[in-house]
């Protein structure tokens, strides 16, 4: 199943793969998206967590104490608490973000639907997501969940990622291929 899609390979898809398919067998596909999704938002809102998850000095052993206080506080449970555990103790926490998002990519494939990663210089309303849902969805033929990721250096409008095509009508990447056709031209 991981060979078909490009962005579940290596070391994080056969992880993701390996708990994708427990999560499957177990039926606890949502319980483990959503626990994983909380670590993520945790990765995202704590510069501390990511050290401790990238960094390689912390001793597996510490970066398992301190994953364990983590996910005990954060109420992740289970089978997602193993594997981040697991995770830690085979020293590859530093791919979680990867494996996240490999997990990620088969729940959808598993439920027909597709994942695009979208950024955007600004948080974008219901309205817009909505129509950029139903934008995709005409495309792809499928339910898409959008992952958005707000980043005000693309200054403008958009970048999708969907599967391996991607289209950037960010207002940075306009300005640059201008600046670039002056120096030709100049």
């Amino acid at each position: 199943m991981a060979a078909e899609d490009p962005s579940v390979s290596g070391v994080s898809g056969r992880y993701a793969t390996a708990l994708f398919e427990l999560a499957r067998d177990e039926r606890a596909l949502e319980a483990v998206a959503a626990d994983l999704d909380k670590f993520d938002a945790l990765l995202n809102e704590s510069a501390d967590l990511r050290r401790l998850v990238r960094s390689p000095v912390f001793s597996a052993d510490a970066q398992l104490k301190a994953l364990g206080a983590v996910i005990e506080r954060a109420g992740i449970a289970g089978i997602s608490a193993n594997f981040l555990k697991v995770l830690t103790a085979n020293r590859r926490l530093f791919a979680v973000s990867d494996v996240i998002r490999a997990f990620r990519a088969l729940v959808a494939r598993f439920k027909g639907e597709a994942a695009a990663d979208v950024t955007v210089a600004e948080a974008l309303s219901d309205k817009n997501l909505d129509a950029l849902k139903s934008a995709l969805k005409s495309v792809t033929g499928k339910v898409v969940t959008l992952n958005v990721k707000v980043d005000p250096a693309i200054i403008g409008g958009l970048v999708v990622k969907l599967g391996s095509r991607m289209i950037d009508s960010s207002l940075r990447t306009k300005l640059n291929s201008i600046k670039h056709a002056m120096k030709e031209a100049g």
